[in-house]
């Protein structure tokens, strides 16, 4: 079976490069070329388009930075419904609007190919290690036909319903968490503020109910210790993950409060110019509004979440 893989970013390279030593032939191609030499090096061959990538894989996979790039890629004059054949399947691993996934997969129908919403979980440490969740969406047949494929790059592989079911579950987790960031920040800035020493805050309640689940430690690694660049996951990104889930709300007649509320914050901080910046850059707003730092010294962190 040929592979093809679309989209050689943070998240996809090694996607890509745990699939090439899973044992799988892979078409590579990106924006970028040079995104794809390690890749080359370990035995991908390169087409110069997504349609090329089409002609060749029976199996086709794209990890882009959301809906439009994916309709690019997808639908454009050079893209994969250019190259189809029938018989093919693509799995689109991005966080993606479910709309957009049900539009392409009705125009993919054409061609006699399944479309498969599958958004990955685990950040880069999960792409880079293999421990990666897969929420996918579609064809169920085709998923059970092609899970030896993704069982290459995850861990996790989960057939959660029809198409658009996968985006929605990843929308669902996303927003999640990005409202429990924000209401941290305002929790944090609170006992900050009420003058306890904001390490002893966060030793404390992480031994709560809540805290033995690890509600708390989230945000340990990027926020206390203000590690916000390199970003683990950018805060451009973040937003554009909550505005599709309100987006979601939207069309379902869904009110979103706190969902709203946590993307005029992530808009603000955008606004401040910190799109590249992690995700948690966006909690300093509160911290400001407060007129506390909420810090723990990086090293601190660490020794304290190494004897857990």
């Amino acid at each position: 079976m040929k592979i093809g893989f679309i989209g050689l970013g943070t998240m996809g390279s090694s996607i890509a490069m745990n699939a090439i030593h899973g044992g799988l032939a892979l078409t590579v191609h990106d924006l970028d070329k040079a995104r794809a030499a390690p890749h080359l090096d370990a035995g991908a061959d390169w087409a110069e388009s997504p349609r090329a990538v089409a002609a060749v894989a029976d199996v086709i996979f794209t990890s882009l930075p959301g809906p439009a790039e994916v309709e690019a890629v997808t639908l454009g004059a050079d893209g994969l419904r250019a190259g189809l054949s029938p018989g093919k399947a693509y799995f689109d691993l991005s966080t993606n609007s479910p709309t957009v996934m049900r539009e392409i997969h009705a125009t993919f129908a054409e061609h006699d190919t399944q479309v498969l919403d599958a958004p990955v979980s685990g950040g880069p440490d999960g792409a880079r290690s293999g421990k990666l969740a897969i929420w996918i969406g579609g064809d169920q047949a085709t998923y059970d036909r092609c899970l030896p494929v993704l069982r290459a790059f995850s861990d996790q592989p989960t057939y959660v319903g029809p198409i658009g079911a996968g985006s929605i579950a990843k929308l669902v987790h996303n927003c999640s968490g990005y409202i429990i960031q924000t209401a941290l920040a305002e929790t944090f800035s609170l006992g900050v503020k009420a003058g306890l020493d904001a390490e002893a805050l966060w030793q404390a309640v992480r031994q709560g109910a809540l805290g033995r689940r690890r509600t708390f430690d989230h945000m340990a690694r990027q926020y206390l210790p203000r590690r916000f660049d390199p970003a683990d996951f950018a805060l451009a990104l973040a937003r554009k993950d909550v505005g599709l889930a309100v987006a979601l709300g939207r069309e379902l007649d869904v009110p979103m409060r706190l969902a709203n509320m946590t993307l005029e914050e992530m808009t603000e901080a955008m606004n401040r110019g910190w799109g590249s910046r992690d995700s948690r850059t966006a909690m300093l707003l509160q911290e400001e509004r407060a007129g506390v730092e909420v810090a723990v010294p990086a090293e601190r962190i660490d020794a304290i979440l190494s004897d857990d």
